[in-house]
């Protein structure tokens, strides 16, 4: 066995140690240990702060994009902002040993069906230190060990981070090994967790494209996917155009660089001049780049600015994570739905409209993890959702589906209490 190997292995082996523990633990102490958790965060601010400074400076000398940068970058109100996560997840209510149904099953059982902790997960991130604690703090609530493997260009912030948050939860009596960061660059790690269907219960990969793709392709552990943001805005005939405005400036430029960003606009043909005319100059006075249809580009070309382009095929499905939007100018509700259903990602979605049954029958129809009506796409977040926090958004369908916080990090098992029954011959044995 490989040096790496045996490392990951021993992180496995404790976080499956710990797990067990945690499973039963009462909420006032898991309450405990997070509030430790993020008063450590503010002791080593400093620490952290310093960490993160040498990796942005490293990022940015080796050309990381802009987006990934501005993810990887921590400022004292981030930091901050972390440890009042942390404590957010502290107040939400304990999920585990809700029971979720009761009843008498035919032969006298008494039987329950009660939510329990998954066990060990594998967290597998770029970029972001603040998922380090935002995953840490949920599994954590969730009854769950974690093993956290972060991008190589936020080692050293998350190596910090993970350190901070191991001293509170020693502080408050419970295994540090609850929460463990695989401390390599080496990219081999990924590959080893995906095989390491001994200790982990499940994976959870959230970044670009080419990091999902590598866990699905070698997982030999249950996966949930955190796959691309392709989130559209479509403007009705009937949308009311400074809220549609509005939205959609939000939607795309209030944070370009998530996942849950606006990529592409739909507008109706009997609104696209007037909407284009006045959204585009706002957009553009945004530094935003504009790449439209041929329809589109009618309307914004008179702009008379070299961000005003014609669109490839292509950019209606790419997910830009930038100052970027692909625009297309559509006949009816129903060739906007048939182009999310295309060419979208099932993240989000919204439509911008005063008539309630267009926009019910769009609620219907898309079929995505979040699905709006008059609201931007970047509600679609563990905190907006009133979570607390969240480990991804999954565009998953089976098992969880949207931003994923404590009870996604949950199953469910059947207890059964009776008096000396017996099983009978009913029926067919199962």
């Amino acid at each position: 066995m490989s040096e790496l190997a045996q490392l990951i292995d021993d992180l496995g082996r404790r976080a499956r140690t710990a797990a067990r523990g945690l499973a039963t633990l009462e909420r006032a102490r898991k309450d405990t240990a997070l509030h430790a958790m993020a008063d450590e965060l503010g002791v080593a601010a400093e620490n952290i702060l310093n960490a993160n400074r040498e990796d942005a400076a490293a990022a940015r000398n080796s050309g990381l994009s802009p987006a990934l940068l501005d993810r990887l970058t921590l400022s004292p109100e981030r930091l901050a902002a972390m440890a009042t996560a942390v404590r957010a997840v502290a107040a939400l209510p304990d999920p585990v040993g809700t029971v979720l149904r009761a009843w008498t099953a035919p032969g006298g059982v008494e039987l329950s069906k009660v939510r329990v902790p998954l066990g060990v997960i594998g967290f597998i991130y770029e970029s972001r230190p603040n998922v380090t604690s935002d995953a840490a703090a949920l599994c954590l609530k969730s009854g769950n060990a974690v093993i956290l493997r972060g991008g190589s260009e936020a080692l050293r912030t998350n190596l910090a981070v993970a350190a901070a948050l191991g001293r509170g939860l020693g502080r408050a009596g419970l295994p540090v090994d609850a929460v463990q960061l695989v401390p390599t660059a080496d990219r081999d790690a990924v590959r080893l967790l995906c095989a390491a269907e001994r200790h982990l219960d499940l994976l959870i990969p959230r970044g670009g494209r080419s990091l999902v793709e590598t866990v699905v392709r070698h997982a030999r552990v249950p996966v949930i996917k955190h796959f691309d943001g392709v989130c559209a805005v479509y403007v009705d005939a009937a949308a009311d155009l400074a809220m549609a405005e509005r939205v959609v400036v939000n939607a795309k430029c209030q944070r370009p660089g998530v996942c849950n960003a606006a990529e592409t606009l739909l507008v109706h043909r009997a609104v696209a001049e007037k909407f284009l005319a006045a959204a585009g100059r706002t957009l553009l006075g945004q530094g935003v780049e504009l790449r439209a249809d041929a329809r589109a580009l009618a309307w914004l070309a008179p702009l008379g600015s070299p961000r005003v382009g014609p669109a490839q095929p292509a950019d209606f499905r790419t997910e830009f994570l930038a100052l970027i939007l692909a625009v297309r100018v559509v006949d009816s509700v129903d060739e906007a739905i048939a182009h999310i259903a295309e060419h979208g990602s099932r993240h989000s979605d919204t439509i911008i409209t005063e008539d309630a049954p267009t926009a019910e029958r769009f609620l219907r129809e898309v079929d995505s993890a979040a699905v709006y009506w008059n609201a931007s796409t970047r509600f679609t977040d563990g905190t907006e959702f009133g979570f607390g926090a969240e480990v991804g958004i999954s565009t998953d369908k089976i098992h969880a589906r949207g931003p994923m916080g404590l009870e996604e990090l949950t199953s469910y098992k059947y207890v059964g209490r009776g008096t000396g029954q017996v099983r009978g011959a009913r029926g067919p044995e199962e």
